[in-house]
């Protein structure tokens, strides 16, 4: 099992994969601690902890005296659970529908004062990846993409692009050791960057979907 997060972790993911996918279905009892025990291969004290986990999520109640029931198949989890537990290709995918709309609305809805904020994150990114610092230059692309999403004109689109962020640059800061695919797009940014100023929606989203694929 991934020695990233605990065993109890790992199997309170097992387990929630099986409620989702409905093996266990709403209602219904979920198999005893033995019989969990033995199907995955894990400890008792495990099996608990996982069962707490999921009980604390709203999957699961513990009936004292007669088992333990599923009662959501959704459950309660924070949003930033449940971007903790995601795979980083899931957290590009919604990441990537998230820019597209982003890039047609701020188009439209930017500001004077939004194009200034996002123009000093851009001349950033350029400054740090011409000097070849990474780290710098992913916080400066963080920055620029957060900037035109808080300029989009939908507070929900905008709260959950920075939901992801914090992901997204962890996951940067493990694939890129330098600063050369931020260089060679710096030119698609700028074009970005003066399609929004121009309140080009349609040149906006092509330009975004071709950043997009550079990743």
């Amino acid at each position: 099992m991934n020695k990233k997060t605990s065993l109890a972790e790992e199997v309170s993911d097992l387990i929630r994969g099986k409620i989702k996918s409905h093996v266990y279905e709403l209602a219904s009892k979920l198999p005893t601690e033995p019989e969990l025990m033995k199907a995955l291969g894990v400890g008792r004290s495990s099996i608990r902890e996982a069962i707490r986990i999921l009980v604390n999520d709203g999957y699961l109640r513990v009936q004292q005296g007669v088992g333990t029931f599923v009662i959501s198949s959704e459950g309660n989890e924070s949003l930033v659970a449940t971007f903790e537990r995601g795979q980083f290709s899931e957290l590009l995918e919604v990441r990537r529908l998230l820019e597209i709309r982003i890039a047609e609305k701020v188009a439209v809805n930017r500001t004077e004062e939004n194009l200034k904020t996002i123009r000093q994150a851009l001349d950033i990114r350029k400054r740090m990846a011409t000097e070849g610092d990474i780290n710098a230059c992913i916080n400066a692309d963080i920055a620029f993409h957060q900037a035109l999403a808080d300029a989009c004109g939908n507070s929900i689109l905008t709260e959950l692009y920075r939901a992801s962020s914090k992901y997204v640059c962890n996951a940067f800061g493990q694939i890129y050791t330098s600063t050369k695919v931020f260089a060679e797009t710096q030119d698609a940014h700028e074009r970005l960057y003066l399609a929004v100023k121009e309140k080009d929606a349609v040149q906006s989203r092509l330009l975004l979907i071709g950043i997009i694929e550079t990743v």
